[in-house]
């Protein structure tokens, strides 16, 4: 006997300023295998503790040639996600990272309920996500932090991990 689908949609009423969040990193070279386990049983734990305003969090596969490996996360407000990653330990992931990406690309693109997108892209060989369609520019100036490239209002609580005259690509 047939059925019909059940189709279905979500009240997001209660979540004003939700924001979507994909992550991913990809193997460049080899050694990135290593990087990329490495990073993913620290990301776990973090998870598992339960970051304030961490609603959901899913693991992902993009592609198995190359290891293309990430997840997509739900967080209450910009807020909760910007002060997560100016914190411990995302902040010293995030430091190393950047002065040794081991092998790997790391990418996020983030999606806010308030409207708005924005994203990063270090040491992506192949383009991706936006990048495949959209113009790319040095992350400098205005486009430096997740929080102005959403144009949203206000200062941060903390400072960024890593600020922008220590990155690599100042030279560019």
């Amino acid at each position: 006997m047939k059925t019909r689908p059940r189709r279905l949609t979500v009240d997001l009423s209660a979540y004003p300023d939700l924001v979507v969040i994909y992550l991913g990193m990809r193997v460049n070279r080899l050694r990135g295998l290593k990087t990329l386990l490495d990073f993913g049983g620290r990301i776990s734990k973090a998870v598992a503790a339960r970051p304030d305003g961490l609603l959901l969090h899913e693991n992902l596969i993009y592609s198995l040639v190359p290891p293309h490996l990430g997840m997509r996360q739900y967080w209450r407000d910009f807020e909760s996600l910007e002060t997560w990653a100016r914190s411990l330990p995302h902040q010293e992931w995030w430091q190393t990272f950047l002065r040794d990406s081991g092998g790997t690309g790391f990418w996020h693109e983030t999606y806010s309920m308030r409207g708005g997108m924005e994203a990063i892209y270090v040491d992506v060989n192949a383009p991706l996500g936006l990048m495949r369609f959209g113009q790319t520019q040095p992350a400098r100036g205005s486009m430096f932090s997740a929080r102005a490239r959403l144009r949203l209002p206000g200062e941060p609580k903390l400072p960024p991990a890593v600020p922008e005259s220590a990155s690599a690509d100042q030279s560019s």
